[in-house]
C-alpha cells in the first residue's frame, strides 16, 4: 500500500491540517481505515492520537482510493470538533479477552 498526498491545507479556525491523499493498493485487498491511518501517521510524522482519517473512498474497478484526513494541533480540539462515530472508527478494537469457564 502506497500513499500519495495530493493536497494539504492548514485550517486555522479548527487548528488542524487537512490532507487529501490517494491510496494505491495494487495486488492487495482494500485497506482498512486503521491501516491507512497508521501509514499516514508514519508518513506525516505525526501522533496517532491527533490524526483522524475521515474517509477512504475506493475508485470503482481500480486498486486506488481517495482519502481525507485531519491532523489536529491538540487533543482538546480533536475531541471538541470530531463526532463520536468518527472517533470510534479511528480507534483500534481492543483485543478480545478469553472467557473463563
Amino acid at each position: 500500500m502506497e500513499i500519495e498526498i495530493i493536497e494539504e491545507n492548514k485550517n486555522k479556525v479548527f487548528n488542524r491540517n487537512e490532507i487529501k491523499f490517494y491510496v494505491d493498493y495494487e495486488g492487495e485487498a482494500t485497506p482498512k481505515l486503521i491501516d491507512v491511518k497508521a501509514k499516514l501517521v508514519a508518513l506525516l510524522n505525526t501522533k496517532k492520537g491527533l490524526t483522524v482519517v475521515d474517509n477512504v473512498q475506493p475508485h470503482y474497478g481500480e486498486p486506488k482510493a481517495l482519502g481525507y484526513a485531519k491532523v489536529y494541533d491538540t487533543i482538546e480540539d480533536l475531541e471538541y470538533i470530531e463526532t463520536k462515530h468518527i472517533l470510534a472508527k479511528n480507534t483500534e478494537a481492543a483485543p478480545a479477552e478469553d472467557e473463563e469457564e
